[in-house]
């Protein structure tokens, strides 16, 4: 019987080394650094290409801390946070013009397993590409202001002989006006991702902004006769850029008015919960298909094309939102249902947020 148990266990142990000797072998040829880390921060195991970006010797008697290696107050703080739901980007300590993209997948008691790809030239090709959009959006915006100002020009004069050309003039006059907006979408969204921390930051009423915000899009509503609702909680202020702020608060506000059906109901909140503060839109507008929402972000991407050039939009003012959110550490949360309704909220963190009644 006990050898019989003995050999069991014997069989067992060898399993294990087979499997963990299996998994060694399989992330030595990954081409991403791996480190497991203990539930102290103490590098039990790592890969060659490990070694290679982040410069982890190889294993030895003494367990050394991850953050001798990684010497990155970023990387300390995303470590101790515990939000992984977010790659962090740091540069290779190796060697700073390497961009490393860090995930973090914790498992058994307090350990975690670390991932770091090479995005370098990935991140090359975005600044080739976010500058050729900088760069062509400033060239077109003068001819664009020329043009549109002629056709304003032609329009508002009394020449007879124009008189046969207004309605044509009025089409010129609107599609360029609709290029005008997308330019300065462009322009706005470029200035936005050219820096990780946004500046300028001051303490925003942001109770008064959205009260702005609202009587705004009353305004732009005009016949449709929407409802608009505010809720704000007077106390609960804003530390952040007060331009950014206003453009993605407004871009989510004239979205709901544009797709939410005449004398439809639109629903404004601004409060704080469990340590961060939300800012929601609320409609009862025509709502979104579910296989829409993950790409609702993305630039130029519409729902429906034909309606969205029909009420104005230019495809980028959700590209935006998030990019503000980003810059002040918040992100966006999306719900909808076709027939029903959207809310769009933005959920803002706690170093953001001050708290008391504004000054007079």
């Amino acid at each position: 019987m006990a050898t019989n148990v003995r050999s069991q266990d014997k069989a067992r142990k060898k399993r294990l080394r087979n499997i963990l000797g299996g998994f060694h072998e399989s992330t030595r040829v990954l081409p991403d650094a791996t480190v497991a880390l203990d539930k102290n921060w103490l590098v039990e195991w790592s890969n060659s290409v490990a070694r290679e970006f982040i410069g982890i010797p190889k294993p030895s008697d003494r367990p050394r801390d991850i953050f001798e290696y990684i010497d990155d107050p970023d990387f300390r703080d995303y470590l101790e946070k515990g939000d992984f739901s977010r790659p962090l980007q740091i540069p290779a300590p190796v060697d700073y013009s390497i961009s490393l993209e860090v995930r973090v997948v914790p498992y058994g008691k307090g350990k975690h397993l670390i991932q770091a790809r090479d995005i370098t030239r990935l991140n090359q090709l975005e600044i080739v590409r976010r500058d050729f959009v900088a760069n062509v959006s400033h060239e077109l915006r003068t001819p664009l202001t020329v043009v549109h100002g002629y056709i304003e020009t032609m329009i508002d004069t009394d020449d007879d002989e124009l008189a046969q050309w207004k309605p044509i003039l009025g089409q010129m006059h609107e599609q360029s006006t609709r290029l005008q907006r997308i330019v300065d979408d462009l322009l706005t969204l470029s200035r936005l991702e050219t820096g990780a921390r946004t500046e300028g930051l001051e303490v925003i009423d942001v109770c008064n902004l959205i009260n702005r915000i609202a009587d705004s899009a009353r305004s732009f509503s005009a016949g449709a006769r929407h409802v608009i609702q505010v809720e704000c909680d007077p106390e609960v202020r804003l530390y952040g850029n007060p331009s950014e702020i206003e453009s993605a608060f407004s871009n989510l506000v004239y979205n709901a008015v544009r797709y939410t059906p005449g004398e439809g109901h639109i629903k404004l909140g601004w409060w704080q919960r469990d340590g961060e503060a939300f800012f929601s839109t609320a409609d009862n507008g025509v709502g979104i298909e579910a296989e829409h929402i993950p790409r609702l972000t993305e630039r130029f991407y519409r729902v429906d094309v034909g309606r969205s050039r029909e009420k104005g939009g230019t495809g980028l003012g959700l590209a935006i939102v998030k990019h503000v959110l980003l810059r002040h550490g918040g992100r966006l949360k999306i719900e909808s249902q076709p027939g029903v309704g959207s809310t769009f909220t933005c959920c803002l963190p706690a170093d953001h947020i001050r708290v008391g009644a504004f000054p007079a």
